[in-house]
């Protein structure tokens, strides 16, 4: 059964943006991932995160740009309101997590969401946390 709610990384959010995921569900981001993936778009770069832009014309790039700037409204952004006294309630018991993990685990149960993660995000300290807290997740590979 297909969840409700898809959570997606920040790098799942400019794969979404560029190219699409063909996920057939409601999808949301956090505001750090949200923001993370805006600032790598306008800094520019070759990382993980903007290195999809560098590999656009300038015309493509910039309109990528914008789209992310101008977030389509079928991706949810939360409101902190509901988010953050969850990240608190966390925090009290994930003591190791930085804002941008309790965060997504915190949106992750406020929406009912499952989590897509790209592969990097994948092997770091939030999956274990993600299986703590019964929250599904999963790894998807974006285009290389």
């Amino acid at each position: 059964m297909e969840p409700s709610t898809l959570l997606l990384d920040d790098r799942l959010l400019i794969e979404e943006l560029l190219h699409g995921l063909h996920l057939n569900t409601g999808l949301a981001t956090t505001a750090l991932w949200y923001f993370r993936a805006c600032r790598a778009a306008t800094i520019g770069g070759t990382g993980q995160l903007s290195g999809p832009f560098a590999q656009l014309s300038d015309d493509l790039q910039a309109r990528a740009i914008q789209s992310l700037l101008t977030l389509s409204d079928h991706i949810a952004l939360p409101d902190p309101r509901a988010v953050v006294p969850v990240m608190a309630d966390l925090a009290a018991r994930h003591d190791r997590l930085n804002a941008l993990n309790l965060e997504a685990v915190a949106t992750a149960r406020v929406l009912d969401a499952e989590v897509r993660l790209s592969p990097a995000a994948g092997r770091g300290l939030l999956p274990a946390v993600l299986d703590v807290e019964g929250i599904r997740w999963e790894t998807i590979s974006p285009t290389p």
